[in-house]
């Protein structure tokens, strides 16, 4: 058996593709199964880092909250995101709920509409608490940003709705143009001062953006490279400027891009639906593994949703004996575990991750 190391130590070490003493482990999920997984372990209900602890999360984030004036106005049922205006409304299903991106106030804007859109300013922010979250948490990997840091696509059809970014995409339209760039600035400078506030103590950074379907891309190569890619190089010289690595996530079918990530600089890829085209675990490690780092693979619509507890350990074994050789690998749900989830096979899950993930000279 390997000496223990550090979660940080665990999760870089897992980033610059070496074996570690065990695969790092991540968690995300929705509220139901959240809230069943605190009652599971006995915790009290606001104990969210006691959760952690339990099923063995090697990962935290940091991040400044925002503390400026609300910007767009509250509207009967719906929650409108105070920041950036994105409308959302309750869904009910079988197992919960979810709030459903709706309404889309940016859809057919002109450019007077997007430049008048209140956007929150880098001033509004708090980064004086940055640095000892980062010192409390010193031991773990420590990221800024999310799924939603960078992205072009998604966080944009949030307000125009997803037809009229494509379009405008692909037809250079000034307007969501001008749109996405206003958020990116604000994104990059935020994250810039956080970097600034945290004095070393962030371990990389996290972009998004969804890039493909179950099937296919969902945009063309030479569309990648003249609208997303030079967008999120900017994200990535931000992060090599503090000698960060750099995590993207994309959903779907999106290894078509991989070989453009790893000109750009990024370290690791999240999400891998192992379920979409040209994602498999034995796929990505055979043409990736090496040269870029993983993070996912255990489908939130497989086994861990819809299996025994047995299926769940065999796919969580069979995940792990593919990508655990030669180190690069990070396990973690493709998304926020659901509320479909059996208790049973969430925890079934974790404990595969920290018994059978570890490594053994």
């Amino acid at each position: 058996m390997r000496s223990v190391m550090t979660s940080k130590e665990r999760v870089l070490t897992a980033f610059a593709n070496q074996e570690p003493d065990r695969v790092p482990i991540n968690y995300f999920a929705n509220a139901g199964i959240h809230s069943r997984l605190m009652r599971h372990f006995e915790l009290a209900d606001t104990d969210s880092e006691g959760l952690y602890q339990a099923l063995g999360v090697d990962f935290r984030s940091v991040g400044a909250p925002y503390v400026g004036p609300r910007l767009h106005p509250e509207v009967p049922e719906r929650n409108i995101d105070p920041c950036w205006g994105i409308h959302t409304r309750w869904i009910e299903h079988k197992s919960g709920g979810y709030w459903d991106y709706c309404d889309f106030p940016l859809r057919n804007a002109t450019l007077d509409n997007v430049l008048e859109w209140p956007m929150p300013s880098p001033d509004d922010h708090d980064y004086s608490g940055i640095f000892e979250i980062c010192k409390k948490y010193s031991e773990y990997a420590i990221h800024i940003g999310n799924p939603g840091l960078g992205d072009v696509i998604n966080s944009t059809g949030m307000l125009c709705g997803m037809e009229d970014v494509l379009i405008a995409l692909a037809l250079d339209d000034e307007p969501i143009r001008t749109l996405i760039d206003r958020k990116i600035d604000v994104q990059l400078e935020i994250t810039r001062r956080v970097l600034e506030a945290a004095r070393g103590g962030i371990d990389f950074m996290w972009l998004g953006e969804d890039l493909g379907t179950q099937k296919s891309p969902l945009i063309s190569m030479d569309l990648f490279r003249k609208q997303i890619r030079p967008r999120h190089q900017k994200f990535i010289n931000l992060a090599k400027a503090y000698d960060l690595p750099v995590m993207i996530h994309t959903c779907g079918s999106s290894s078509w891009a991989y070989e453009d990530f790893i000109e750009m600089g990024m370290n690791a890829v999240d999400t891998l639906q192992p379920e979409a085209a040209n994602m498999d675990p034995q796929y990505l490690k055979e043409h990736f593994g090496g040269r870029l780092a993983f993070h996912g693979c255990i489908s939130t619509a497989g086994p861990v949703a819809y299996g025994s507890v047995d299926d769940v350990i065999a796919d969580c074994r069979k995940t792990l004996d593919i990508m655990m050789p030669g180190g690069g690998y990070c396990f973690a749900p493709t998304h926020a575990l659901q509320d479909n989830s059996p208790t049973e096979n969430v925890v079934a899950m974790y404990e595969v991750a920290q018994n059978y993930g570890k490594y053994r000279d």
